[in-house]
């Protein structure tokens, strides 16, 4: 019992204290764009889209944006004690620096004779099957757990899972029309993430605009 206590002197109860505002903004708009622009960049370039550019405009960003942002992004969630957004947006984050870095270190780096050249070629395509396949293992239980976020969210990670099986599929394979597909599954895939990040960032804010989202399969 304090000092103030309303019983000791008889003033009238305090009023009940405002509910707790989050000190930060919700980072989860800024995941989803930072993911959703890499993905754009690097599917085009698996659909066969940029003919005539070098194929690699989405590297940078892997880097910077969709990797050091996302991984910014995952902290702030953390922050925020936001479990499922700290581990897909540090995961992812950690996706996208991981691959450039692997084309950057590891594709770029090959035999100078052509015939090892050619062999080191297939090869890392193998790698990149292996890669994708292990991203996909841990993006299908992200995909389980997203039933309990909305339909948004779950309609982007299923959209990913069909990418990247896909992709894992043609890499294993060498199957260019089936990385091609992945290419433009990929393409949807950041065209909803934009569309999740956009409803974030609108229905955050106090005007008449806002994107629906649907409601969590599972509850």
């Amino acid at each position: 019992m304090s000092v103030n206590d309303d019983r000791i002197t008889g003033t009238e109860p305090a009023a009940a204290p405002a509910a707790a505002v989050s000190p930060i903004a919700d980072p989860a708009p800024l995941g989803l764009a930072a993911f959703a622009l890499t993905t754009f960049l690097l599917s085009a370039a698996n659909a066969g889209w940029m003919t005539k550019a070098t194929g690699t405009a989405w590297l940078g960003y892997a880097l910077a944006y969709g990797g050091v942002v996302q991984l910014l992004a995952a902290m702030w969630e953390f922050r925020n004690k936001n479990v499922f957004g700290t581990t897909i947006f540090g995961s992812y984050g950690g996706f996208w620096i991981g691959l450039g870095l692997w084309v950057l270190l590891v594709q770029r780096v090959a035999p100078a004779a052509p015939a090892l050249k050619l062999a080191y070629a297939a090869a890392s395509t193998k790698d990149l099957g292996w890669i994708l396949l292990a991203w996909a293992i841990f993006n299908t239980y992200m995909l389980l757990i997203s039933t309990q976020t909305n339909i948004a969210i779950f309609s982007t990670l299923l959209l990913l899972e069909a990418t990247e099986i896909l992709l894992f599929i043609g890499f294993f394979t060498g199957s260019t029309g089936t990385i091609k597909a992945g290419g433009y599954v990929g393409v949807v895939t950041a065209l909803f993430a934009w569309y999740t990040s956009a409803a974030g960032v609108t229905n955050g804010l106090p005007g008449r605009i806002s994107l629906p989202v649907g409601r969590p399969l599972i509850s």
